[in-house]
């Protein structure tokens, strides 16, 4: 089990990389570029 250990933590940065990513590609996506601009501030 302690192994797992290192890969957990990295699986959780990518996790949230992605997650951010997603959320991000989906606002453009709907063409919502300024609330995107603002959440990016937001998280940033």
């Amino acid at each position: 089990m302690d192994e797992n250990a290192p890969k957990s933590c990295w699986a959780v940065t990518v996790w949230t990389v992605v997650a951010l990513g997603s959320a991000f590609a989906l606002l453009v996506l709907f063409n919502d570029v300024e609330g995107a601009q603002q959440a990016m501030a937001v998280a940033g």
